[in-house]
Order: structure tokens, then C-alpha cells, then sequence
């Protein structure tokens, strides 16, 4: 037996709260941008992350409202995603909370910034993994607003790399689930696709 939930009969927030408890795992992008005068560098993870294309390369991650994240790529055009991991736990935790924009997350929690190559904001020096960013379009939908990305820079640490690409096992990648629970990696399946085969003529 079922039961069933009528979003025109929930509020926001109810209906938020089953749509991402069921939508799991989800990826963290840990979202680096300044501001406009360069005054502050801030720092904050976003759950809903995806790619959007490969060719050419853009990624995307929503902002539920207004926050300090898609004001600074709305006003400068660059951000960049920095590899959320597992031992980051604490930090990325630490950078989610609702902080003035006047206030760095990297200086509240202590995170060591590196320069990006091509774009301003910093990047995460302890991140594996960093995708610098321009602002390809930004589009609303509801209460959110969808900001796709073109990736024009990205960097791995060396360690990380087996057969010439990112290794899940070593990345350790840390995953956002529904309330306040956290997802880590498991155990990792490999199998592979089975081919189409024409069947035989008759």
C-alpha cells in the first residue's frame, strides 16, 4: 500500500522536504565565489548539481532562493565547484550555514584558499578536484534559479588519477541525502554496458 502526496494540498517546505529525502543521492558542489569589489570570498555547498553538457563542457547547480552564491555569479560570471569528500565533512557543514555576505566561509571555517588560473574566486587547496567556471546562463524556475556553467578550467591532484582519470574509490565523494543525513560512497558495482545485437535474419 501506498501513500500518496498531493504537492497542491503540501506547503513548500513539506513537499521540499519528501522531493529531496527522495531524489538521493545527490552530489555536493562546494561553490567558491567573490564578490563583485573582490572584498569577500564565500564559500557554500549546493546539493542540486549536475552536468549539463559535455560539449562544450557546462555544469549546473541550482540556488533555492537568493543566496550569496548566485548573487556573485549574477554580478562577477564566475565561480568554482570544488570535489566535496568525505573528510570534508565537517568543513562543508560548517560553510552551509545562512552567513551575511560580508562574512567569508573560508575565513570562518578556516580553509585554505589557492588562486584559480583563469577566473577570481579562489579555489578550495584541499580540494581533489576543481572546476573553474564562467556564467553561461542563469534561468528561474519557481522559487529556484538554474545556474549552468562553462567549465574552462579543470584540475585534478595527481594522486587521485588511475587510468588516466579520477578514481571514485580514492575521491571518496560525499553525497547529500534527505534531512540532515550525509551519503559516502559504499561500495562501488562495475559492470558493463551489454551491446545491442541485430538479431539474426530469418
Amino acid at each position: 500500500m501506498r501513500v500518496d502526496f498531493d504537492p497542491g494540498a503540501m506547503s513548500g517546505d513539506a513537499f521540499y522536504r519528501l522531493l529531496t529525502s527522495i531524489v538521493i543521492p545527490r552530489p555536493i558542489a562546494w561553490i567558491s565565489t567573490v564578490t563583485p569589489d573582490g572584498s569577500t570570498e564565500n564559500l557554500a555547498p549546493h546539493s542540486f548539481f549536475t552536468v549539463a553538457s559535455t560539449d562544450p563542457p557546462i555544469v549546473q547547480f541550482t540556488s533555492i532562493g537568493r543566496k550569496d552564491s548566485l548573487r556573485n555569479v549574477e554580478e562577477t560570471g564566475e565561480y568554482v565547484v570544488n570535489f566535496s569528500t568525505e573528510p570534508m565533512l565537517e568543513l562543508i557543514n560548517r560553510t552551509a550555514t545562512d552567513f551575511p555576505r560580508t562574512v567569508s566561509e573560508f575565513d570562518y571555517a578556516g580553509i585554505e584558499r589557492e588562486p584559480s588560473l583563469q577566473i577570481r574566486p579562489p579555489r578550495v587547496a584541499a580540494a581533489p578536484v576543481v572546476l573553474e567556471c564562467r556564467s553561461h546562463v542563469t534561468l528561474r524556475v519557481g522559487n529556484s534559479t538554474l545556474v549552468l556553467g562553462r567549465v574552462v578550467h579543470a584540475a585534478v591532484h595527481e594522486e587521485y588519477i588511475v587510468d588516466g582519470r579520477p578514481s571514485a574509490e580514492l575521491l571518496r565523494p560525499l553525497t547529500k541525502l534527505g534531512g540532515d543525513g550525509w551519503g559516502t560512497l559504499g561500495e562501488v558495482l562495475h559492470l558493463s554496458r551489454i551491446p545491442y545485437e541485430e538479431p539474426p535474419s530469418p
